[in-house]
């Protein structure tokens, strides 16, 4: 989602927020991108989200995702060192994953339960006795 942010707000010809720009729409919606406006329209979207975050993770997800920076040199840029950068860039993803989540611009992963798993046994357990032939009771 980012990186096509990113590629949308060029394509619309402005930088995105966290490297200086506004946008002007007001609310959050889910959709699919056909058409120029709908990639103003989820430009907009992502920005709203992204400010819902502080602003070292702002610059964080700026310097090391939109601008691909490696560790180490997002960790001078912003002024830290590269082990709190390799710490809080998976925290920081996660926490905007959830409000991507919460808006509805990403849909949950549905998981269905295997009933048929050969992984796994029956009854949370992994047993060998829980083979459905019962061949390979130990």
């Amino acid at each position: 989602m980012l990186k096509r942010y990113i590629r949308y707000s060029i394509e619309t010809g402005r930088l995105p927020s966290l490297l200086g720009r506004e946008f002007f729409r007001a609310k959050v919606t889910s959709y699919t991108v056909v058409t120029f406006q709908d990639r103003i329209i989820v430009v907009h979207d992502m920005e709203k989200c992204l400010d819902r975050l502080d602003e070292f993770s702002r610059q964080l997800i700026a310097r090391h995702i939109l601008q691909e920076h490696d560790q180490m040199a997002t960790g001078r840029l912003l002024h830290c060192n590269e082990r709190t950068v390799r710490t809080y860039i998976p925290i920081v993803l996660d926490l905007f994953t959830e409000i991507l989540l919460s808006v509805g611009l990403l849909q949950p992963i549905e998981t269905k339960e295997r009933r048929n798993s050969c992984q796994e046994g029956e009854n949370d357990q992994i047993l060998l006795s829980d083979c459905k032939d019962g061949r390979y009771k130990v």
